[in-house]
Protein backbone atom coordinates (compact mmCIF):
# COMPACT_ATOMS: atom_id res chain seq x y z
CA UNK A 1 0.00 0.00 0.00
CA UNK A 2 1.84 3.53 -1.16
CA UNK A 3 2.01 6.05 1.14
CA UNK A 4 -0.50 8.32 -0.09
CA UNK A 5 -3.33 5.60 0.03
CA UNK A 6 -3.05 5.09 3.60
CA UNK A 7 -2.36 9.00 4.12
CA UNK A 8 -6.05 9.65 2.70
CA UNK A 9 -7.77 6.50 3.99
CA UNK A 10 -6.49 6.77 7.19
CA UNK A 11 -7.54 9.37 6.52
CA UNK A 12 -17.60 45.65 20.37
CA UNK A 13 -15.71 41.80 19.86
CA UNK A 14 -12.99 42.72 22.33
CA UNK A 15 -15.18 44.01 24.89
CA UNK A 16 -17.26 40.76 24.68
CA UNK A 17 -13.86 38.33 24.93
CA UNK A 18 -12.93 40.09 27.80
CA UNK A 19 -16.48 39.89 29.34
CA UNK A 20 -16.22 36.11 28.86
CA UNK A 21 -12.72 35.85 30.21
CA UNK A 22 -12.64 38.25 33.54
CA UNK A 23 -11.95 35.30 35.60
CA UNK A 24 -8.53 35.02 33.32
CA UNK A 25 -7.22 38.41 33.70
CA UNK A 26 -7.64 39.43 30.29
CA UNK A 27 -6.97 42.77 29.19
CA UNK A 28 -9.02 44.27 26.05
CA UNK A 29 -6.25 45.95 23.66
CA UNK A 30 -8.01 45.89 20.28
CA UNK A 31 -9.90 42.82 19.41
CA UNK A 32 -10.51 40.75 16.87
CA UNK A 33 -11.99 42.47 14.00
CA UNK A 34 -9.63 41.61 10.89
CA UNK A 35 -12.39 39.35 9.36
CA UNK A 36 -14.07 42.53 8.15
CA UNK A 37 -11.14 43.42 6.00
CA UNK A 38 -11.64 40.52 3.93
CA UNK A 39 -11.62 40.56 0.10
CA UNK A 40 -15.26 40.94 -1.12
CA UNK A 41 -14.81 38.71 -3.12
CA UNK A 42 -13.77 36.25 -0.62
CA UNK A 43 -16.97 34.53 0.97
CA UNK A 44 -17.58 34.34 4.37
CA UNK A 45 -18.67 30.65 4.35
CA UNK A 46 -20.81 29.10 7.58
CA UNK A 47 -20.27 25.32 8.80
CA UNK A 48 -20.50 23.24 11.65
CA UNK A 49 -16.85 22.09 13.21
CA UNK A 50 -16.30 17.94 14.08
CA UNK A 51 -17.22 19.54 18.33
CA UNK A 52 -20.59 20.84 16.57
CA UNK A 53 -20.44 24.35 16.71
CA UNK A 54 -21.42 26.39 14.11
CA UNK A 55 -18.49 28.55 13.25
CA UNK A 56 -18.55 31.81 10.53
CA UNK A 57 -15.31 31.19 8.72
CA UNK A 58 -13.78 34.32 7.06
CA UNK A 59 -13.83 34.70 3.84
CA UNK A 60 -10.56 35.38 3.60
CA UNK A 61 -8.32 34.43 6.66
CA UNK A 62 -5.71 37.06 7.51
CA UNK A 63 -4.34 36.35 11.21
CA UNK A 64 -5.17 32.93 12.24
CA UNK A 65 -4.44 31.81 15.66
CA UNK A 66 -3.58 28.11 16.22
CA UNK A 67 -4.46 26.76 19.97
CA UNK A 68 -2.28 24.55 20.62
CA UNK A 69 1.33 24.19 18.46
CA UNK A 70 -0.16 21.60 16.20
CA UNK A 71 -3.17 23.78 15.35
CA UNK A 72 -0.15 26.41 14.51
CA UNK A 73 1.82 23.27 12.32
CA UNK A 74 -1.62 22.88 10.61
CA UNK A 75 -2.78 26.12 9.80
CA UNK A 76 0.78 26.65 8.40
CA UNK A 77 0.70 23.64 6.50
CA UNK A 78 -2.70 24.64 4.53
CA UNK A 79 -0.88 28.03 3.70
CA UNK A 80 -3.25 30.40 6.19
CA UNK A 81 -1.44 33.45 7.14
CA UNK A 82 -0.78 33.32 10.91
CA UNK A 83 -1.47 36.27 13.51
CA UNK A 84 1.52 38.10 15.16
CA UNK A 85 1.46 36.02 18.19
CA UNK A 86 0.63 32.12 18.50
CA UNK A 87 1.08 29.47 21.78
CA UNK A 88 3.90 27.19 22.44
CA UNK A 89 4.55 24.59 25.29
CA UNK A 90 5.11 25.91 28.03
CA UNK A 91 6.99 23.10 30.01
CA UNK A 92 8.93 20.37 28.65
CA UNK A 93 11.89 23.10 28.01
CA UNK A 94 10.12 24.80 25.11
CA UNK A 95 10.86 28.15 24.80
CA UNK A 96 9.81 29.11 21.09
CA UNK A 97 8.67 26.76 18.43
CA UNK A 98 9.54 22.92 17.89
CA UNK A 99 12.30 22.83 15.42
CA UNK A 100 11.29 20.72 13.25
CA UNK A 101 8.22 23.37 12.04
CA UNK A 102 8.80 25.07 9.10
CA UNK A 103 10.78 28.72 9.99
CA UNK A 104 9.98 30.84 7.24
CA UNK A 105 6.01 31.46 7.99
CA UNK A 106 7.10 31.91 11.68
CA UNK A 107 9.96 34.70 11.40
CA UNK A 108 7.41 37.54 12.52
CA UNK A 109 6.05 35.80 15.13
CA UNK A 110 5.97 36.06 18.78
CA UNK A 111 5.67 32.52 20.78
CA UNK A 112 3.92 32.44 24.48
CA UNK A 113 3.59 30.22 26.72
CA UNK A 114 0.03 28.16 26.39
CA UNK A 115 0.10 24.79 27.88
CA UNK A 116 -0.34 23.40 30.23
CA UNK A 117 -1.86 26.42 31.21
CA UNK A 118 -4.44 28.65 29.06
CA UNK A 119 -3.41 32.19 28.17
CA UNK A 120 -6.58 33.91 26.66
CA UNK A 121 -4.93 37.18 26.98
CA UNK A 122 -2.41 36.61 24.61
CA UNK A 123 -4.68 35.03 22.72
CA UNK A 124 -6.88 38.21 22.56
CA UNK A 125 -3.55 39.94 22.58
CA UNK A 126 -2.57 38.16 19.03
CA UNK A 127 -5.49 39.86 17.15
CA UNK A 128 -6.81 36.81 15.18
CA UNK A 129 -9.52 36.77 12.89
CA UNK A 130 -10.01 32.69 13.15
CA UNK A 131 -8.77 30.13 15.50
CA UNK A 132 -8.17 26.75 14.82
CA UNK A 133 -8.60 24.61 18.09
CA UNK A 134 -7.33 21.26 18.35
CA UNK A 135 -8.13 20.65 22.27
CA UNK A 136 -12.01 20.10 21.85
CA UNK A 137 -11.67 17.32 24.81
CA UNK A 138 -11.82 20.41 27.35
CA UNK A 139 -15.82 21.78 26.61
CA UNK A 140 -14.63 25.19 27.87
CA UNK A 141 -12.42 26.27 25.78
CA UNK A 142 -14.53 26.81 22.83
CA UNK A 143 -17.31 29.46 23.91
CA UNK A 144 -14.12 31.34 25.27
CA UNK A 145 -12.05 31.76 21.98
CA UNK A 146 -15.21 31.82 20.10
CA UNK A 147 -15.90 35.37 21.91
CA UNK A 148 -12.52 36.38 20.98
CA UNK A 149 -12.68 35.23 17.08
CA UNK A 150 -14.46 32.41 14.89
CA UNK A 151 -13.32 29.23 16.30
CA UNK A 152 -13.39 26.03 14.34
CA UNK A 153 -12.94 23.04 17.64
CA UNK A 154 -11.84 19.64 16.93
CA UNK A 155 -10.78 17.04 19.88
CA UNK A 156 -7.43 16.07 18.02
CA UNK A 157 -6.58 14.03 20.98
CA UNK A 158 -9.76 11.61 20.88
CA UNK A 159 -7.61 8.53 19.42
CA UNK A 160 -8.77 8.90 15.82
CA UNK A 161 -5.70 9.21 13.75
CA UNK A 162 -4.27 12.71 13.72
CA UNK A 163 -4.28 12.51 9.73
CA UNK A 164 -8.29 12.25 9.49
CA UNK A 165 -8.50 15.03 11.71
CA UNK A 166 -6.36 17.28 9.89
CA UNK A 167 -7.66 15.94 5.99
CA UNK A 168 -11.12 16.76 7.77
CA UNK A 169 -10.13 20.42 8.66
CA UNK A 170 -8.58 21.10 5.25
CA UNK A 171 -11.66 20.01 3.34
CA UNK A 172 -13.73 22.23 5.86
CA UNK A 173 -11.81 25.31 5.32
CA UNK A 174 -11.69 24.98 1.69
CA UNK A 175 -8.02 23.87 1.49
CA UNK A 176 -8.25 20.43 -0.32
CA UNK A 177 -5.52 21.38 -2.63
CA UNK A 178 -2.99 22.67 -0.02
CA UNK A 179 -3.98 19.12 1.83
CA UNK A 180 -3.00 17.02 -1.33
CA UNK A 181 -0.07 18.92 -2.03
CA UNK A 182 1.52 17.98 1.17
CA UNK A 183 0.28 14.54 0.95
CA UNK A 184 1.89 14.08 -2.22
CA UNK A 185 5.28 15.83 -1.57
CA UNK A 186 5.35 13.44 2.19
CA UNK A 187 4.83 10.57 -0.14
CA UNK A 188 7.90 11.36 -2.39
CA UNK A 189 9.82 11.99 0.23
CA UNK A 190 8.99 8.66 2.15
CA UNK A 191 10.09 6.76 -0.79
CA UNK A 192 13.62 8.57 -1.09
CA UNK A 193 14.24 7.83 2.52
CA UNK A 194 12.77 4.23 2.38
CA UNK A 195 15.39 3.38 -0.73
CA UNK A 196 18.19 5.13 1.60
CA UNK A 197 17.62 2.68 4.46
CA UNK A 198 17.71 -0.28 2.40
CA UNK A 199 20.89 1.32 1.11
CA UNK A 200 22.37 1.40 4.73
CA UNK A 201 21.49 -2.69 5.35
CA UNK A 202 18.55 -1.45 7.73
CA UNK A 203 15.37 -2.12 5.37
CA UNK A 204 14.89 -5.46 7.87
CA UNK A 205 14.67 -4.13 11.66
CA UNK A 206 11.76 -4.83 13.43
CA UNK A 207 11.10 -1.14 15.14
CA UNK A 208 9.29 0.68 17.83
CA UNK A 209 8.74 3.29 20.19
CA UNK A 210 9.44 3.02 23.80
CA UNK A 211 8.16 4.90 26.59
CA UNK A 212 8.64 4.31 30.28
CA UNK A 213 6.76 5.83 33.20
CA UNK A 214 5.45 4.60 36.69
CA UNK A 215 7.71 1.40 36.40
CA UNK A 216 6.50 0.10 33.40
CA UNK A 217 6.72 0.52 29.47
CA UNK A 218 4.37 1.09 26.70
CA UNK A 219 5.19 0.53 23.11
CA UNK A 220 2.26 1.75 21.43
CA UNK A 221 2.16 4.98 19.00
CA UNK A 222 0.27 7.55 20.84
CA UNK A 223 -1.34 9.21 17.24
CA UNK A 224 -0.20 6.84 14.75
CA UNK A 225 2.68 9.44 13.91
CA UNK A 226 5.30 7.09 14.44
CA UNK A 227 4.03 3.56 13.42
CA UNK A 228 2.88 5.49 10.29
CA UNK A 229 6.05 6.44 9.39
CA UNK A 230 7.71 3.23 9.92
CA UNK A 231 5.13 1.30 7.51
CA UNK A 232 5.87 4.06 5.09
CA UNK A 233 9.67 4.01 5.37
CA UNK A 234 9.61 -0.05 5.04
CA UNK A 235 10.37 -0.93 8.00
CA UNK A 236 8.52 -3.78 10.44
CA UNK A 237 6.59 -2.62 13.14
CA UNK A 238 6.54 -4.80 16.46
CA UNK A 239 3.17 -6.22 16.62
CA UNK A 240 2.86 -5.71 20.24
CA UNK A 241 2.32 -1.48 19.59
CA UNK A 242 -1.09 -2.61 18.06
CA UNK A 243 -2.22 -2.89 21.81
CA UNK A 244 -2.19 0.81 22.99
CA UNK A 245 -3.50 -0.50 26.19
CA UNK A 246 0.06 -3.01 27.03
CA UNK A 247 2.10 -2.51 29.61
CA UNK A 248 5.18 -4.32 30.04
CA UNK A 249 6.50 -4.71 33.86
CA UNK A 250 10.38 -4.95 34.24
CA UNK A 251 9.98 -8.47 34.70
CA UNK A 252 8.63 -8.67 31.31
CA UNK A 253 11.06 -6.62 28.91
CA UNK A 254 12.02 -10.17 27.18
CA UNK A 255 8.61 -9.27 25.45
CA UNK A 256 10.85 -7.24 23.64
CA UNK A 257 13.32 -9.98 22.40
CA UNK A 258 12.62 -9.15 18.73
CA UNK A 259 12.73 -5.54 18.62
CA UNK A 260 15.65 -3.98 16.90
CA UNK A 261 15.68 -0.55 16.98
CA UNK A 262 13.48 1.87 19.28
CA UNK A 263 12.81 5.64 19.39
CA UNK A 264 11.69 7.35 22.61
CA UNK A 265 10.48 10.31 22.94
CA UNK A 266 12.77 13.39 25.25
CA UNK A 267 11.82 16.74 26.20
CA UNK A 268 14.39 19.99 25.28
CA UNK A 269 17.21 20.86 27.31
CA UNK A 270 18.74 19.87 30.21
CA UNK A 271 15.49 18.71 32.01
CA UNK A 272 14.98 16.20 28.76
CA UNK A 273 18.09 15.44 28.99
CA UNK A 274 18.08 14.43 32.56
CA UNK A 275 15.10 12.50 32.86
CA UNK A 276 16.21 10.55 29.82
CA UNK A 277 19.29 9.71 31.84
CA UNK A 278 16.97 8.76 34.48
CA UNK A 279 14.66 6.44 32.63
CA UNK A 280 17.92 4.66 30.94
CA UNK A 281 19.91 4.42 34.60
CA UNK A 282 16.29 3.05 35.87
CA UNK A 283 16.09 0.24 33.16
CA UNK A 284 19.71 -0.42 33.09
CA UNK A 285 19.08 -2.32 36.47
CA UNK A 286 17.65 -4.70 35.56
CA UNK A 287 19.26 -7.67 33.43
CA UNK A 288 16.70 -8.65 31.52
CA UNK A 289 16.98 -4.78 29.48
CA UNK A 290 20.98 -5.13 28.84
CA UNK A 291 20.26 -8.70 26.89
CA UNK A 292 17.95 -6.91 24.50
CA UNK A 293 19.13 -6.26 21.07
CA UNK A 294 18.26 -3.09 20.21
CA UNK A 295 20.50 -2.35 23.50
CA UNK A 296 23.50 -4.33 22.87
CA UNK A 297 23.72 -2.90 19.34
CA UNK A 298 23.02 0.50 20.84
CA UNK A 299 19.76 1.26 18.65
CA UNK A 300 18.40 3.36 21.29
CA UNK A 301 17.06 6.78 19.29
CA UNK A 302 15.49 9.73 20.61
CA UNK A 303 13.12 12.55 19.24
CA UNK A 304 11.69 15.71 19.80
CA UNK A 305 8.69 14.94 22.11
CA UNK A 306 6.18 17.30 20.34
CA UNK A 307 6.20 15.19 17.20
CA UNK A 308 4.64 12.30 18.76
CA UNK A 309 1.20 14.50 19.66
CA UNK A 310 0.22 14.47 15.68
CA UNK A 311 0.50 17.53 12.92
CA UNK A 312 1.94 17.66 9.28
CA UNK A 313 5.92 18.62 10.34
CA UNK A 314 5.74 16.33 13.38
CA UNK A 315 5.10 13.33 10.93
CA UNK A 316 7.75 14.84 8.36
CA UNK A 317 10.31 15.85 11.45
CA UNK A 318 10.11 11.88 12.57
CA UNK A 319 10.41 10.30 8.99
CA UNK A 320 13.57 12.67 8.56
CA UNK A 321 14.92 11.44 12.30
CA UNK A 322 14.31 7.90 11.50
CA UNK A 323 16.26 8.63 8.50
CA UNK A 324 19.36 10.12 9.85
CA UNK A 325 19.07 7.63 12.55
CA UNK A 326 19.40 4.76 10.20
CA UNK A 327 21.82 6.04 7.62
CA UNK A 328 23.83 7.90 9.26
CA UNK A 329 23.45 10.63 6.57
CA UNK A 330 23.10 14.39 8.05
CA UNK A 331 20.54 15.63 5.37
Amino acid sequence: MSTRHRLFTTAGAALAALAMLTSCGAQATGGAAASQDASPAAQDRTIEDPAGHEVTVPGEIKAALGFYTTDVDILMTLGIPLAKSQPIRGDSGYTTFPSFFPQEPLQDVTPFANYPEFNYEKVLDAEPDFILNGLGYDTKIHDKLAAIAPTYTVNAFDGTPWIEHFEQTAKDLGRETQYTEWVEKTEDRAGEIKQAIKDAGNADLTVATFGYWDGKANVSCYSGVECEVFKDLGLKVTPLSADKDLTIAPEELDKLKDVDAIWMSKGLGESGDKEFEETIATLERSPLWKDLPFVKNKRIYTFEMEMTYGSPSGMTGFMEQVRKDLTGAAS
